[in-house]
């Protein structure tokens, strides 16, 4: 039986590029090469894609503080010729193979926001993880937060500034109380986030997010354990057994993430009550329901000692050595190879269901 081709794209134009490296290349040497035979496709940070080897692909691979994508290699794009996908080089516009399913895990803007996403949907190709809408509304925290709101779900209080608009900050000060989190409303591993004590720090954090974005999103402090929880499946998800993080640092930046081991403590199974787990676990899928996402999605919480609270969805989550998405999975009876062979599952059972609907009317 022939191999499944796998096109596992990686990097982007996103503050995330380095991290989506390391977890392309922890995801690449878990997948089953007997299964499949794994493409490799590397977008550089001016949105380039790459296609080469792994030694020629990444420079320092599997550390994120100082991995790389080698832009000196073979320049290519994806097209759909006659119903079949396949990526093609640049310089001479040969085919160079034929691609059954993509693999993105390209975090962050153009690539976890439904760009990518849009993108394959028009390539007519199968994928993997959350569509077009899904990721959209995933990735942008204003749109998402009062989604949950609608939805019933307990959050925190929250304000959205966006650029060219003057904002009073007083009122939300005097709401939100300090210390305050500041956040670009549209990028995830923690860039561009700030925990401002005062207003000075406020200031500052509110100019570093709107580097990264256009919107920025204010939120309450909530003192609580962070809880996290994985969400696997299409039409019928299921949820892992839910996780924490152990901070030793202020709170979980992107150097407590990924770059200083002893920042913080992931624990794939968090010690809580059967009922507080079987809440976090419920709840994890309403939010993956009500944000209409397929695949994969990891949820955050705050545990209070009165409430639960939902913070985010991660609809690309991290697959490095440290990310809790595949940790939880495997805690749960789902090892990490096996819960890749599950993704690419759901992401060609989507596409024959999305083969099926009707793309064309006449009265």
């Amino acid at each position: 039986m022939a191999r499944l081709k796998v096109g596992l794209i990686f990097g982007g134009k996103s503050g995330e590029h380095e991290v989506s490296l390391t977890s392309a290349f922890y995801i690449y040497n878990a997948l089953d090469k007997k299964k499949y035979d794994v493409k490799l496709i590397g977008i550089d940070k001016k949105g380039v894609w790459h296609t080469g080897s792994v030694k020629e692909l990444w420079i320092n691979p599997g550390q994120t503080e100082i991995t790389r994508l080698n832009v000196k290699t073979r320049e290519i794009t994806a097209v759909n010729k006659n119903g079949k996908v396949y990526l093609v080089d640049l310089n001479n516009g040969k085919i160079i193979t034929n691609i059954d399913i993509f693999f993105p895990i390209t975090h962050g803007t153009f690539g976890e926001d439904g760009c990518l996403q849009g993108f394959l949907e028009l390539l007519g190709s199968a994928y993997v993880g959350p569509g077009v809408l899904g990721s959209a509304v995933g990735m942008d925290k204003d749109v998402m937060k009062k989604l949950f709101r609608d939805a019933g779900l307990s959050i925190g209080k929250f304000y959205t500034l966006r650029t060219g608009e003057k904002n009073n900050l007083a009122p939300i000060i005097r709401d939100l109380k300090f210390p305050i989190f500041v956040k670009p409303a549209n990028l995830g591993s923690s860039v561009g986030v700030s925990k401002a004590k005062n207003r000075n720090e406020l200031m500052k954090a509110i100019k570093v997010a709107f580097q990264y974005d256009t919107k920025v999103v204010l939120e309450e402090n909530l003192k609580g354990r962070e809880i996290e929880c994985s969400v696997l499946g299409n039409e019928k998800p299921i949820a892992s057994m839910p996780g924490e993080i152990k901070l030793q640092s202020d709170f979980y930046s992107y150097d407590a993430k990924y770059i200083s081991p002893d920042a913080a403590t992931p624990v794939p199974r968090a010690d809580l009550k059967p009922e507080i787990a079987k809440k976090v676990r419920e709840t994890a899928i309403k939010v993956f329901k009500v944000l209409n996402c397929e695949g994969m999605g990891r949820v955050d919480f705050f545990l209070t000692p009165k409430k639960l609270y939902v913070n985010e969805i991660n609809t690309l989550p991290g697959f490095t050595s440290v990310s809790m998405y595949p940790k939880m999975f495997a805690e749960s009876g789902i090892p990490y190879p096996k819960l890749l062979d599950k993704l690419i599952q759901l992401g060609m059972g989507r596409k024959k269901r999305s083969d099926k609907l009707k793309r064309d009317f006449i009265a």
